[in-house]
């Protein structure tokens, strides 16, 4: 790991070193964003497929609605069912994961690489840069002590929120109108969803606070190294972004087109 660690902060400063003409003290900020950047264009085909497996799962849900007639006495059956229908058609239900399962890693490397003083017996000297006047191995609640939310340091995470704020309010747009278009099933979990009959304990709650997770990058933001939060601020922009063009042609697409523009 600490090998690992020496070769990653050298990959960062070498690659700040080549941005310091253009972006000056600024330089490593750009540097982890450039960095993001280049992770998702290697995930990106692992997006256009998790695309295609949205698409294909749609088309099933015709299937599926006969399915949770046919069994909506029996969740055993019907979760049976369901995971031979996509079976037979080839269709992974976990084929979105796939994206933000690769993409941990690079996370994870970036959150040591700033939340350690030292790296291979030697001082951390990635904690000197900063993006404008907050330290990239700071945190929001470092930024609170110096200054408070409106110091110099606390200008940079408002920045951060907002546009977190922005990102995370698109998607859930977004998701509200894909949900009311097209009725999610769970292949695991599912029961019939028409009216009068049960549904999964839970399972109506659990739908309801989907559109939700995307706000959850605000805590994160909140309490990683600036550097992490970086990654994650850019990753999520880049994602939002991605999936309104992946996923244009899909149900929802059009109608929530309308209401954001």
């Amino acid at each position: 790991m600490s090998t690992l660690m020496s070769v990653f902060a050298s990959l960062v400063d070498g690659l700040a070193d080549l941005l310091e003409p253009l972006f000056q003290a600024s330089a490593a900020p750009a540097a982890i964003v450039l960095f993001t950047a280049f992770v998702r264009l290697l995930v990106h085909p692992l997006s256009r497929a998790a695309a295609r497996g949205q698409r294909e799962r749609a088309k099933l849900q015709p299937q599926i609605a006969e399915l949770r007639k046919k069994h909506k006495k029996n969740p055993e059956k019907l979760q049976k069912a369901v995971l031979e229908l996509h079976a037979k058609e080839k269709v992974s239900p976990l084929s979105g994961c796939l994206p933000s399962l690769f993409q941990l890693p690079a996370f994870f490397l970036l959150y040591h690489l700033f939340s350690n003083s030292t790296i291979g017996g030697e001082a951390n000297a990635l904690l000197a840069h900063k993006l404008f006047a907050a330290p990239l191995g700071g945190r929001w609640m470092d930024a609170l002590g110096d200054g408070g939310a409106f110091g110099t340091q606390g200008l940079v995470y408002l920045g951060l929120f907002a546009l977190v704020a922005t990102v995370a309010t698109f998607n859930y747009r977004r998701t509200k109108r894909q949900m009311a278009v097209t009725p999610v099933v769970s292949a695991v979990s599912a029961q019939s969803g028409e009216q009068g009959e049960q549904q999964v304990p839970g399972m109506g709650a659990v739908l309801k606070f989907m559109p939700l997770m995307s706000f959850m990058t605000l805590f994160t933001v909140a309490v990683v190294p600036l550097a992490a939060a970086l990654y994650v601020v850019t990753s999520t922009t880049w994602s939002a972004v991605e999936r309104a063009v992946l996923y244009r042609d899909m149900p929802g697409a059009s109608s929530l087109a309308a209401t954001v523009g």
